[in-house]
């Protein structure tokens, strides 16, 4: 594996420890910006939609530089959001500072991505796009925690000056370690086959599915803090505790699935889906039993956002997946982040804090809908097939 692999890994959590930290720091953040919780989830949702929406943009204007001046452009895009985002004033600034931040995010997930895809053959090719994502669960198991001990120790502006200072140190590592590599963009032609794959009508019931997925785990996980201190009676000094181990179910779940998603991808979706949709329930019908609550939310972190492999793969199999469509993926899957933020936060305004898990537990539902043609189709070819096969392998895949 590239040492270049972890150091994209290492660009991620960054990113994602910004993009993570106004979950944790929800009550200190809306005390000091003058807002209401629910105003704070925007900023959530805020970040999001600029990843969704301008992230494709800023990745195809990346495109015209070398991989390695492309991610030095966006360290600096990203460091001046978020020191935007520590020395704000108001709640207009920091709202302005998220959608920089999450522009230049999801513009570096597309450029690491295809780099790592660059740097390896097809053998190593999906464990290194796993490795890569590997810094989405290490940013929910440290950086999510650390920057809310930060923030409840120092206030929350420190926590986004150290995300600041941790922006620069990755830019000065990916500067040392990263190969000087020539652009992969394929010009205007290149742009014209990319863009037919999304004909394919099978692609958009593929992305849905990743957008329902991600909705469903973020329903729940943008409104933990308040949740878990609200409802379940947690201390505020216990929540970072709490953080770290759903972290942990996150590295858990991803390396589990990691390992099985070449060969069960449409299966590790549809359990993964299942026990989510069981985690959300529970949560919901006993948050306010501080055992059961634990217990729940830790299996949401093992089977939500830990799908990623699964839902990367299932993508490549459907459009031999080239930048583009993986950018676009990122953006059905911030989709998700999009709507469990924003309506969780306006469920909590109608019905309270358990109204996000309700709404996760209905999107984990909707999900497994989707799932339901593939899951008939795999069923009817492993009637089919002779014993010992694998019917989730694709055509042209040896068995182990």
């Amino acid at each position: 594996m590239p040492r270049t692999v972890y150091l994209l890994a290492l660009g991620i959590f960054a990113m994602v420890t910004s993009e993570f930290a106004v979950a944790g720091l929800m009550p200190q953040m809306a005390a000091g910006l003058g807002a209401t919780i629910p105003q704070i989830g925007y900023l959530i949702t805020a970040f999001a939609v600029a990843m969704a929406v301008g992230g494709p943009f800023l990745t195809m204007a990346m495109a015209r530089l070398r991989p390695k001046s492309a991610l030095t452009a966006l360290f600096v895009i990203f460091l001046v959001g978020n020191v935007l985002a520590a020395a704000s004033g108001s709640y207009a600034v920091m709202m302005v500072a998220r959608v920089i931040t999450g522009i230049a995010s999801q513009a570096f997930f597309g450029v690491a991505i295809s780099l790592a895809a660059q740097l390896t053959d097809d053998r190593v090719r999906g464990r290194a796009i796993a490795v890569v994502l590997n810094g989405l669960m290490v940013g929910t198991l440290l950086g999510l925690p650390l920057s809310t001990l930060i923030g409840e120790h120092l206030g929350w502006r420190a926590a986004f000056w150290a995300i600041s200072a941790l922006t620069v140190l990755t830019a000065l590592a990916t500067l040392i370690g990263v190969p000087r590599l020539e652009r992969a963009g394929a010009g205007a032609s290149g742009l014209h086959e990319e863009l037919k794959v999304f004909k394919n009508a099978k692609l958009w019931l593929v992305l849905s599915t990743s957008t329902l997925i991600i909705g469903a785990t973020f329903s729940a996980f943008s409104y933990l803090s308040p949740i878990l201190t609200g409802v379940t009676g947690v201390g505020e000094g216990t929540v970072p505790v709490l953080l770290i181990a759903y972290g942990a179910a996150t590295v858990i779940g991803n390396t589990i699935v990691g390992r099985l998603a070449d060969r069960h991808t449409i299966s590790v979706q549809t359990w993964g889906l299942a026990l989510n949709l069981v985690c959300l329930v529970g949560f919901a019908l006993l948050a306010h039993l501080s055992i059961p609550a634990v217990a729940f939310m830790l299996g949401i972190g093992l089977v939500g956002v830990t799908m990623n492999p699964a839902m990367v793969t299932r993508v490549q199999r459907t459009a031999n997946a080239r930048p583009l469509v993986n950018t676009v993926h990122s953006s059905f899957i911030t989709l998700g982040v999009i709507i469990g933020s924003s309506v969780g936060g306006l469920a909590i305004d109608s019905y309270g804090l358990r109204a996000p898990l309700w709404l996760g537990a209905a999107l984990a539902a909707l999900g497994l809908l989707s799932l339901l043609p593939e899951v008939r189709v795999r069923g009817k070819a492993q009637a089919l097939t002779p014993s010992g096969a694998t019917a989730e392998q694709p055509t042209g895949v040896r068995g182990a």
